[in-house]
């Protein structure tokens, strides 16, 4: 197939994301082809994966598992790790969440679908990841499910903490919670796969040699994030699984990909689950 000129390249406005791709957006690290960045909230590029809008993007597992047939994840650049998952917040205590009325950051998430898993019947209406807390608060909602650095200011809301799905996940599987992955399309040469592939894991090691250069793009989109919260954010989500998803993070995205399949959130496929190394 004939390459294009460059690649955009879809990811979050979240510290985690703006750290780890900085070195490749702003060309300090080599890569297969030029990158331009395409920056959006994390459901929108869950959406846009589903119509194969970008050749590179940041994605939900949960998403992934519905297009498999066209991207394949890279092992470098992902989300995953222990004491990362998604948090159920509310008002006040609550009882067992099912028949309850929750919001959601979106149907094509990776917390959706766990909340789905531990609680069948809960009632979730998606909307954009900060508006969760404040509909919650509100009272418009029994309760939210919140990602992202809203597990660090749900407090300032007046919410309390009904449950962690990523503690459910673990105590369920005993695997690292799988959260988010960079897909690149499967129609691009194997050798350009891997270049990216190397290219993000290098991304990631330039921005951890090089911690203060990184600091003014994350602060350009972090939102109102303060800078303690912003650096909490980093140190929480980039771990070793970012470097590389390792064979326990194969075996967890295997297992959330299993549960998927068994509750008819995804549908079977043997198609590999990461680029070819």
């Amino acid at each position: 197939m004939s390459l294009p000129p460059a690649l955009d390249l879809g990811y979050s406005f979240c510290p985690n994301d703006t750290f780890i791709f900085y070195a490749l957006h702003a060309g300090r690290v080599p890569a297969p082809l030029p990158v331009r960045e395409r920056l959006e909230d994390v459901q929108t590029l869950n959406e846009w994966a589903r119509e194969g809008r970008l050749p590179v993007t940041k994605i939900s597992y949960r998403a992934y598992f519905e297009v498999m047939d066209r991207y394949v994840a890279l092992r470098a650049g992902g989300a995953l790790g222990r004491g990362v998952g998604p948090l159920v917040v509310a008002r006040e205590e609550l009882g067992d969440l099912n028949g309850r009325r929750v919001a959601s950051p979106g149907n094509l998430t990776t917390a959706d679908l766990l909340l789905r898993l531990a609680y069948p019947e809960v009632q979730l209406t998606p909307m954009r990841y900060d508006e969760v807390m404040p509909a919650v608060a509100r009272g418009e909602y029994d309760a939210g499910l919140i990602i992202h650095e809203s597990r660090f200011t749900y407090p300032q809301h007046g919410l309390v903490k009904l449950m962690d799905l990523g503690a459910w996940w673990e105590g369920e599987t005993g695997l690292p919670l799988p959260l988010g992955a960079i897909l690149v399309r499967r129609d691009l040469p194997l050798e350009v796969q891997r270049g990216l592939n190397a290219a993000v894991r290098e991304s990631l090691e330039y921005a951890y040699a090089h911690p203060a250069e990184p600091k003014a793009y994350i602060r350009e989109h972090a939102l109102e994030m303060g800078d303690d919260v912003m650096q909490a954010h980093i140190d929480l989500y980039v771990n070793d699984f970012s470097r590389d998803v390792g064979e326990e993070g194969e075996r967890a995205v295997r297992e959330l990909y299993r549960r998927a399949v068994a509750v008819g959130a995804a549908r079977p496929s043997n198609l590999p689950l990461f680029v070819q190394e």
